[in-house]
């Protein structure tokens, strides 16, 4: 059982360096509420008004502190619990249908929910969002089996439910899903005016730009510093009969220009497969971002979240500084999260 949550909380921001407000603090507040009503004695569920909220949904602007807050909401409960970057449990599911494709679709998503039920009475997505209409269109009856086998949710994104999918195609057949979240969950807007991820250090050591013969001396010198005593060769990854193919990789130290990554037609899978065999991954070349490379921002800011979620630093190179990027104007509310992680990433708050 959670004691002392808030003062948990603010012994734990103080340790890490991280301004503390007043918004923050309400938001612990009411995950201790909705913790308590969730798991507590079933007599004391049954008279509580938020009994059937089975999901905590805060969402805000990049860099305000959602993923934090929840990471230590996250590491402070006992209970079974999963942590799990969106895509791959879309990824996981898909595979499991997959392997039950002979039994019918219904029961195939029981035997998925009851399947997570077995490993976790919590689960938790940050950085929630739906952009393929695959997915789409079998969330709704997928997280109502989850809330009917009483899996509690958390999750972090930075719209709120309704907006979910907006413009997607054929969004109506969506609505059912977004009624379902409405319904059960807390949702909470956490807004902050500075970035604490960019507050905590403005020196970032692993992001070499421009692209000259100083910053190329940078990055090759870092990178002897972080292999020194190494074995380099390629790794060879097989991804369902698929291979890809890392060049330049030193016992977990995995180096590649930006079009090795973005330019090819690689997706969530091959990126989680790559971290899977990282613990510090080099970038360079990023380029600028605009609408006619909007396909390569795309699979980079996925590329991102996964390194994200996975904890695995990482340096890079580029031609522009954080605050010279652009986006393509369909990706430009989710670039502005991708530039945050960029500043944390690259921070040397990172141990090696």
């Amino acid at each position: 059982m959670l004691k002392n949550f808030q003062e948990n909380f603010i012994k734990y921001c103080n340790s890490e360096n991280f301004e503390i407000n007043q918004s923050q603090i309400a938001v612990i507040k009411k995950l201790e509420n909705f913790y308590k009503n969730n798991f507590k004695s079933i007599i004391s569920n049954f008279f509580s008004k938020e009994y059937t909220q089975k999901s905590f949904y805060l969402y805000g602007d990049v860099g305000v502190g959602k993923t934090m807050i929840l990471n230590f909401f996250y590491n402070q409960i006992k209970e079974k619990k999963l942590r799990l970057h969106f895509n791959e449990f879309m990824l996981n599911f898909h595979d499991f249908v997959h392997e039950q494709k002979s039994k019918q679709e219904e029961n195939i998503i029981n035997l998925f929910v009851k399947n997570l039920k077995s490993k976790a009475s919590l689960i938790y997505f940050d950085e929630f969002q739906v952009t393929n209409i695959v997915d789409a269109m079998i969330l709704g009856r997928l997280f109502e089996n989850i809330f009917k086998e009483n899996i509690k949710l958390v999750l972090t994104s930075n719209i709120k439910i309704s907006d979910l999918y907006k413009d997607g195609l054929q969004r109506d057949q969506f609505k059912p899903f977004i009624k379902i979240m409405e319904n059960r969950s807390i949702e909470h807007e956490l807004m902050i005016d500075d970035d604490y991820r960019k507050a905590q250090e403005s020196d970032k050591q692993r992001y070499f730009f421009p692209l000259n013969q100083e910053s190329n001396f940078k990055i090759n010198k870092f990178f002897r510093t972080i292999t020194k005593n190494k074995k380099g060769d390629s790794k060879i990854l097989n991804i369902k009969g698929r291979v890809l193919e890392i060049k330049d990789f030193y016992e977990g130290i995995s180096r590649f220009d930006f079009q090795e990554l973005c330019d090819q037609n690689l997706g969530a899978e091959d990126y989680l497969e790559i971290t899977k065999n990282s613990n510090f991954i080099v970038i360079e070349n990023v380029p600028q971002f605009n609408d006619i490379n909007s396909n390569q921002q795309l699979r980079f800011i996925t590329l991102l979240d996964i390194i994200y979620d996975k904890n695995i630093p990482i340096a890079v190179t580029s031609n522009i500084s954080f605050d010279q990027m652009t986006s393509s104007k369909s990706l430009e509310k989710e670039f502005k999260r991708t530039i945050s992680r960029l500043y944390e990433l690259t921070s040397k708050d990172y141990k090696l």
